[in-house]
């Protein structure tokens, strides 16, 4: 097993079973205990390869958000790491977070109406695409449970599957279009915070697809920052300026749709 490392104390707790693969919540709970709190689920990105990326890559701003009173978990979910793996199972696995999270929301004390998924990246990819895509479900998770959360932010993040599956998976590419945020728009995001480096590579597919999205009536906030790169947000980059940035940005948004 991978370790992670968190220089922030945790607690795990196991979401979901694969085999013998365990996929944890690292949760970050507040001081303040009171019940009904808001949730947030952290999938990072860079899980398509086997880079260093892992769970505590968001571990700065779910340590953060946690001080305001909000329940920060950092996700574990199959990635490249795993055998056999293809976008389709971390797809599923967004979807089990959810439904666990909100299953079990009066034991983690959160309310059930106020659960946040943000992504980066392929993190984000996923994250939109386990709201979009009914079809991709994992057996033994309770379908009768929502899967979908009550709010989104996304850090830039590839919405077109073609491409993805082009370059990555090709013996996905007859799921492909299927599979594509890009090729998909329709009314289904819950409220969304997008934000994005504007020396990102996927500045212009992201603002192409945030504008389709809006057209067809999803609510939106985009954000751009200034002369940033894709993953501008990691901890150790521009003397975490950005880090901190978006952490106010992430707690601001949630104030402003009353989370």
């Amino acid at each position: 097993m991978r370790g992670f490392p968190f220089v922030f104390p945790v607690k795990e707790v196991t979401y979901k079973v694969i085999g013998d693969r365990k996929l944890n919540f690292y949760i970050f709970e507040p001081d303040s205990k009171h019940h009904n709190r808001t949730a947030i689920l952290f999938f990072i990105g860079g899980s398509f390869g086997k880079g260093p990326r892992t769970p505590a890559d968001f571990q700065h701003h779910a340590e953060y958000l946690s001080t305001k009173g909000i329940d920060a978990i950092c996700v574990d979910y199959r990635n490249g790491h795993d055998e056999g793996f293809t976008p389709i199972q971390a797809i599923c696995d967004v979807k089990s977070a959810v439904r666990y999270l909100r299953e079990n929301s009066l034991e983690f004390g959160v309310d059930p109406e106020k659960i946040v998924v943000c992504g980066s990246s392929a993190g984000g990819y996923i994250a939109v695409s386990s709201i979009m895509f009914d079809h991709m479900n994992n057996d033994g998770d309770n379908i009768s449970i929502n899967h979908i959360p009550n709010a989104l932010v996304i850090f830039g993040a590839g919405m077109d599957g073609v491409d993805i599956m082009t370059r990555r998976y090709p013996e996905l590419l007859d799921q492909a279009r299927e599979m594509s945020p890009y090729h998909n728009e329709k009314k289904c995001l819950p409220p969304t915070l997008w934000m994005i480096g504007t020396e990102d590579d996927l500045l212009e597919q992201n603002k192409a697809f945030v504008d389709r999205m809006i057209a067809k009536g999803n609510d939106i906030t985009w954000v751009t920052y200034d002369d940033m790169e894709h993953g501008f947000f990691l901890y150790g980059r521009h003397e975490n300026r950005p880090l901190n940035e978006t952490k106010l940005k992430i707690e601001e948004y949630l104030k402003s749709i009353a989370f």
